[in-house]
This record gives structure tokens, C-alpha cells and sequence, in this order.
């Protein structure tokens, strides 16, 4: 069941699920806290899960013509005050990762762990921001039609028929957004912040969540960020793509609970 609050006398919805130490999930660009319907079963037994419907997605209002990865962030500590969550383990994939990033440089003293799951912490680079723009263009012209081509893109080409049931809900879901919610995402993703600072001078686990098919994330620098935390680490899937949720739940999900399960048994996880 969703529940809500109100920011700026809009809606933003999310779910609280289970008991205990609080694990926080985000989900990435045109999708919903939907993603995570599994992983909050499995979850909430050890958790209490809460997932977040970013502004503008799944039953969330849009705040503003851009939602930057900040404005994102502030939201989502809104919810966490509201629920009198005082420190949560964060995992967030593709746009929820750079949303991770940029609340564990806002408040780093709410989080005791972050799991980037399938996003990196560098700005887009030139060739980046001109394929979003043309992404903008599309959008603006015939926001359907961007959502055909991009959702599959998540996914390896040879696995389109196995995940075509995943495709077509997530093509569903993706068509009731308004154009201004994906605009503002996008937007907001082209002028988001480099993270590399924050990553070396976070004092919490990090865990990094990675596919090897993964065409959206510079694999090649995979080395590059997982070196940058003081303790880090990685999750390597030389089979998945942009969607291990749905690719290889069983492992990720073990993955990011177990995880989690560690950062909160450890007071001070860095000189234990």
C-alpha cells in the first residue's frame, strides 16, 4: 500500500515495509518504486524498506521544471523525517544512484552504507550531454516514441523475448509519466554533479552493482570508481545488463541485503 506526503503541496508517494534497521531503495529514470516489488518481499523480513516514488514518477507529482539530483535528494529526506528515520542504508539504480550520491553529500550523517546499482559517479561527459539534448528533442517531439526506443535499450538485444513481459510493464508504466516529469529528469541528469569528491572522502561502505553489458555505464572505468571509496565493494555480473533486478534478482538482491545487513552490525565499520 502507498502511502504519502506533501512538498510544495505536491504528492510524493512511497512504501514502508517491515521492521528494524531502515534500507532505503531508489529507482532509476521512467520507472517507479514498482521496480523493487521483490526485493521489498525478500527484504522486509530484516528490513524496514522504504521506496521512493521520485518526483515525477510512478504516483509522485513533478515540483519543477527540472528535478535535479539535489532537489531529488531533499525529497527523499523529507520522506526519511516524516518516517522519523534517523540513518538508512541507500541503494539506488541508474537516476536513483545519482540520487544516492548526491543525498550522501547533502547528509552523509543519515547514511550508514550506499549501494550503487548500476550508475557511476562521474558527470556526463561531451559526447553525454549531446545525446541527452537529442533525448530532450525526441522527448519534447513524441515522448511515446522515446520510451519504445529507450526502454529496451536496457536490455541485452538477445535477451528482448525472455524479458519481454518486464519490457512491455515497464513501456506501460513509462506511458502514463507526463512529458514534463521525464523532461525534468533528464534535465536534471545532464547537469548533475561530478560524485567523484564525494566517493573518496565518504566515510561509509560502499557497494557497486555492475553489469558487463551494461552500455549506459562506462564499464572500462569500473576499476576507477570502485578504487575511489575508503572501503568499497563490488558486485561484477559478466552476464547483465542495465536491469539486474530483473536479470539476476536471486544475486543481486542477496547482494544489497547482505550488504546492508553488515553495514548496520558495525558501529564504525572503518576502524573495526
Amino acid at each position: 500500500m502507498m502511502k504519502y506526503i506533501e512538498i510544495r503541496g505536491k504528492k510524493i508517494s512511497f512504501t514502508d515495509k517491515g521492521e528494524g534497521p531502515c534500507l532505503v531503495l531508489l529507482h532509476g529514470f521512467t520507472e517507479s518504486s514498482g521496480i523493487w516489488k521483490q526485493f521489498i518481499r525478500r527484504l522486509s523480513g530484516r528490513f524496514r524498506v522504504v521506496a521512493v516514488d521520485l518526483p515525477g514518477f510512478g504516483k509522485s507529482d513533478c515540483l519543477a521544471e527540472v528535478h535535479s539530483m539535489e532537489l531529488m535528494a531533499g525529497v527523499v529526506k523529507k520522506v526519511l523525517q516524516a518516517l522519523d528515520v534517523k540513518q538508512c542504508v541507500m541503494a539506488g539504480h541508474s537516476m536513483g544512484g545519482y540520487v544516492t550520491l548526491a543525498f550522501a553529500r547533502l547528509y552523509p550523517r543519515m547514511l550508514k552504507g550506499i549501494c550503487i546499482f548500476h550508475a557511476h559517479p562521474f558527470a556526463d561527459t561531451e559526447e553525454g550531454r549531446k545525446l541527452r539534448e537529442r533525448a530532450i528533442e525526441v522527448i519534447r517531439a513524441d515522448k511515446f516514441s522515446f520510451i519504445l526506443q529507450f526502454i529496451p535499450s536496457l536490455f541485452p538485444d538477445e535477451t528482448h523475448e525472455k524479458y519481454r513481459k518486464q519490457i512491455d510493464n515497464l513501456i506501460q508504466e513509462a506511458s502514463k509519466l507526463s512529458k514534463e516529469a521525464i523532461l525534468a529528469a533528464m534535465i536534471g541528469m545532464k547537469k548533475r554533479q561530478d560524485s567523484v569528491e564525494t566517493l573518496k572522502y565518504l566515510k561509509i561502505p560502499v557497494l557497486f552493482i555492475l553489469g558487463m553489458k551494461d552500455t549506459r555505464i562506462p564499464v572500462d572505468r569500473a576499476g576507477e570508481m570502485i578504487l575511489l571509496p575508503k572501503h568499497s565493494e563490488s558486485l561484477i555480473l559478466q552476464d547483465v545488463a542495465h536491469m539486474g533486478f530483473y536479470e539476476a534478482p536471486d544475486v543481486t538482491h542477496r547482494a544489497v541485503g547482505d550488504f546492508a545487513a553488515r553495514c548496520w552490525m558495525l558501529d564504525d565499520w572503518m576502524t573495526g
